[in-house]
């Protein structure tokens, strides 16, 4: 399963789109605005694949004071719980770390929370909704 870091309004770019809008998005009632995508010109892109086929991915947003925030992880329905979450996670930490961020933040969807436990992160402060749902703030430190 290749993993790659992709660029910005690319034909990846856009299977990236649909994969979170099918995922992340459309369970809720949401979809994306124009806007929103403009500003993921200046985010770490990072996607999985399948041959020519992203299967999971997720984004790196500088949030400043040496820590960047980990956005919009998703893996496609069919393939999750098989590893492809986890190695996305790894490659992002990596990258992270490369790129000289000490800390890594989320805003976790609160069943997802077990899951990034298992990497190390930690709850930061009380449950809160963000895109109708509860959320929490978890926060890893980089070594």
């Amino acid at each position: 399963m290749p993993l790659k870091i992709i660029e910005h309004n690319s034909k990846e770019y856009h299977q990236m789109i649909n994969l979170r809008d099918e995922i992340l998005r459309k369970p809720l009632g949401l979809y994306f605005d124009p806007e929103e995508l403009i500003r993921e010109k200046d985010d770490i892109l990072i996607g999985a694949f399948e041959e020519d086929r992203l299967i999971g991915c997720c984004l790196l947003t500088r949030s400043g004071n040496g820590s960047c925030r980990l956005r919009q992880m998703a893996v496609s329905r069919q393939l999750q719980k098989k590893g492809i979450g986890a190695t996305l996670m790894n490659f992002a930490e990596n990258i992270a770390r490369d790129k000289g961020y000490h800390t890594l933040i989320m805003h976790a969807r609160k069943p997802a929370v077990g899951f990034y436990q298992k990497f190390g992160y930690v709850i930061s402060g009380d449950e809160f909704y963000e895109v109708t749902i509860p959320h929490y703030v978890m926060v890893k430190k980089l070594r």
